[in-house]
């Protein structure tokens, strides 16, 4: 019975991350659109692109752990992107007011990354994945940290 509930919880932190990457994609892709500076709109476009890739990553551990991955993001997700909507219209600096955002969702997706990683232990397969993604989200945090100061 032990191994049945190790693997489900191995599947729902799986899960979990799976739809924070959907939402992050998401999000990037939604930003995307919000910008007319190409640099930025390039370095967006990418990080979506990695999203993509992280997402896919989980999509193929889900589905050796015999379970069927989530299909979309979350609904908390979703009502950032809305609030992204409200805030790049309101916004004179919309730029800046982007990459705030993208902040908040960096450190959001390093909470969760951060908050799932022990449960992956004993799997050190997955724990690696799920490292080398949480170093690569950090990465992108301080990125977009240095952009937000040289667009202030």
């Amino acid at each position: 019975m032990k191994t049945t509930q190790s693997n489900q919880d191995t599947v729902n932190a799986l899960q979990d991350l799976l739809q924070k990457n959907y939402d992050a994609e998401a999000g990037y892709k939604q930003v995307m659109t919000k910008t007319d500076n190409q640099p930025l709109k390039n370095w967006l476009q990418q990080k979506a692109l990695q999203r993509n890739t992280f997402a896919t990553e989980l999509d193929h551990q889900i589905r050796k752990h015999n379970a069927e991955p989530k299909a979309d993001g979350t609904l908390k997700g979703d009502l950032h992107r809305g609030w992204i909507n409200i805030k790049s219209t309101l916004s004179k600096d919309t730029d800046e007011a982007l990459l705030e955002e993208c902040i908040r969702g960096e450190k959001a997706s390093i909470a969760e990354y951060e908050s799932q990683l022990e449960k992956f232990n004993n799997n050190p397969e997955i724990k690696t994945i799920v490292q080398s993604q949480l170093t690569t989200v950090k990465s992108a945090l301080n990125t977009v940290k240095r952009l937000e100061d040289i667009i202030d």
